[in-house]
């Protein structure tokens, strides 16, 4: 069953799962080179998740050459990347919002954001910034979160996530979304813009990381 691979990351039909819900299709040739076994061996898989309700197959029509399928995740198995608070965090957090006024939110969602960002500052300990981004990502990968960094050049660095951790209070809350990013701009020590979010429809949300003055001088004091 894939609840009891959940526990096990390196299943293949975990995989597979992992690769849909950051890719949002695939064919039997791109999870042969995924997992390196058989197309028969894929199809088993596929099979079996099919069975679960995970994963869907449709057709896909492009160009003038013949129709080929293309396999998709379900609900369900999006399901299984959202990261719920549970009933009594929620509702908690929720009557909070309403007792504090939305004048007071924000300072709220700031003193969340300090928790968090202490609470992780001891894993993100690199002087240079791509290997603290590369730290908070698997920060946030143990925390559930799926993600990657995605690309980077001599002054960015783009942090991908492919499921939101606060979906359900994000859906009433934007400022939500204001304190993630906020809390990556404390732990990483740079600048940190959100250029497309879940919430807005989006495949995931991609925090793009700039070097500032203050990271630079840090970096060129490293050995």
């Amino acid at each position: 069953m894939v609840h009891g691979v959940m526990h096990d990351k390196s299943s293949p039909t975990w995989q597979i799962i992992e690769y849909l819900q950051r890719h949002h299709t695939a064919t039997i040739k791109d999870l042969e080179q995924l997992l390196g076994v058989t197309t028969t061996a894929v199809r088993q898989h596929l099979r079996t998740l099919q069975m679960e309700g995970y994963v869907d197959r449709t057709t896909v029509h492009s160009g003038v050459g013949r129709p080929h399928h293309a396999y998709v995740m379900t609900e369900a198995a999006r399901g299984l990347f959202d990261c719920h608070c549970d009933d009594l965090a929620l509702t908690m957090l929720e009557e909070m919002f309403e007792m504090v006024g939305p004048d007071h939110v924000s300072v709220l969602l700031g003193r969340v954001s300090n928790r968090l960002a202490n609470r992780y500052a001891g894993s993100v300990t690199a002087e240079a910034l791509n290997r603290r981004v590369e730290q908070m990502a698997v920060v946030l990968n143990r925390q559930g979160v799926l993600t990657d960094v995605l690309a980077q050049d001599d002054d960015t660095i783009i942090l991908k996530t492919y499921n939101c951790p606060y979906h359900e209070l994000a859906q009433e809350h934007r400022q939500i979304c204001d304190m993630d990013q906020d809390m990556l701009q404390k732990v990483l020590g740079s600048d940190v813009s959100l250029s497309a979010c879940i919430m807005d429809g989006d495949t995931g949300c991609s925090f793009i990381v700039t070097r500032n003055r203050t990271v630079d001088a840090v970096e060129a004091r490293a050995p």
